[in-house]
């Protein structure tokens, strides 16, 4: 983890205040390219000191139970993924003579829980991705070596895991609570439909639950897909695919959800395909601003149903939380493998 470079006005966390956006006057919509300097490839995970980690673990882990965040990597079969996505594939090789076997695996790093790299999605318009990285960087080939470049790769990340303190946003419980259904502004929320969860309702949401947010915390929305999802047949889901550009509920783009994201988290994740609501409903995408912006990863997919029942059970909505991304030099995203510790 890095600090800030020289030269930057920074506030009581350590970092630039929102409205000090772009740091470069040159820079696209809101980017934070230099915070860490011009080679940084940690972005958001810089908020993870190993004091921040160190508090969190000491704050955090009481009795030690542990709760996975990891959807099946085959939950999505083939051709039955959503945004076209090769499907997870098995192949188990037996080793005969001997009574032992091997396995080999394919599948896309996406169709499954994921985090979402700095190689993924970059300024549209702009065609940049995180401190400036275009396309033809990310995939230069060394002419001698042959070997593919690394830059912005998920493979830094591991290093050192996505590991701090976490916070669940139980969005649908509180919305079909008597509390969120008298105080929600959406209505009918479907997340196989374009709906945007405003900032405020996950707010509401935090304060009944009795949440205070630390700088640095890795934010968990449960929105309801993966409860929706799993009462779908085959048929329904089917259609939901057949629509290009699909549709799904996820946060709102607006400039107060991506301020308060800025001003609390290191990392932001959901049980939706695309976090965000899906597709945008401003002329901008969340991904653009989060990863290309200011490196913050975006996990999505996953399953946090067993995480909800834990914190309802022990009556807090916070945990710490280990992630490893794999260790794939230049990779676009990674499976999470992703635990929450209580």
């Amino acid at each position: 983890m890095a600090p800030p470079a020289p030269g930057f006005i920074l506030n009581a966390n350590g970092v630039p205040d929102f409205d000090a956006l772009p740091l470069r006057k040159d820079a696209p919509m809101l980017a934070a390219w230099g915070l860490y300097g011009e080679e940084d490839e940690l972005g958001f995970l810089n908020r993870l000191t190993d004091e921040r980690v160190a508090a969190a673990a000491r704050g955090e882990i009481r009795s030690g139970k542990r709760i996975s965040m990891n959807w099946p990597l085959d939950a999505q079969a083939h051709e039955k993924a959503f945004f076209q996505r090769a499907a997870f594939h098995q192949e188990i090789i037996g080793k005969a003579p001997r009574t032992a076997n091997d396995d080999v695996w394919t599948f896309n790093t996406q169709v499954s829980s994921q985090w979402d790299g700095l190689r993924h999605m970059g300024y549209q318009d702009e065609k940049l991705f995180y401190n400036g990285v275009t396309m033809e960087d990310i995939h230069r080939v060394d002419g001698d070596t042959g070997k593919g470049s690394t830059v912005n790769g998920i493979q830094v990340w591991a290093e050192q895991g996505i590991v701090g303190r976490g916070v669940l946003v139980d969005y649908h419980s509180w919305r079909t609570s008597p509390d969120g259904q008298a105080r929600s502004k959406v209505t009918n929320y479907d997340p196989f439909v374009s709906h945007a969860i405003p900032l405020d309702d996950l707010k509401a949401c935090l304060k009944a639950q009795g949440t205070e947010l630390k700088f640095g915390d890795i934010l968990f929305i449960r929105s309801g897909f993966m409860v929706s999802h799993s009462t779908k047949p085959e048929s329904e889901l089917a259609s939901y695919r057949a629509v290009v550009p699909h549709h799904f509920g996820g946060v709102a783009q607006s400039d107060e959800m991506l301020r308060w994201i800025w001003d609390n988290f290191a990392a932001v994740a959901g049980d939706q395909p695309s976090f965000e609501c899906w597709p945008s409903k401003e002329s901008w995408y969340m991904h653009e601003v989060l990863l290309a912006g200011w490196g913050c990863p975006i996990g999505e997919l996953f399953d946090l149903e067993k995480l909800a029942e834990q914190c309802k059970k022990e009556g807090r909505w916070s945990f710490f939380v280990s992630s490893e991304p794999c260790n794939v030099p230049g990779g676009v995203a990674s499976p999470p493998n992703v635990l929450a510790i209580f």
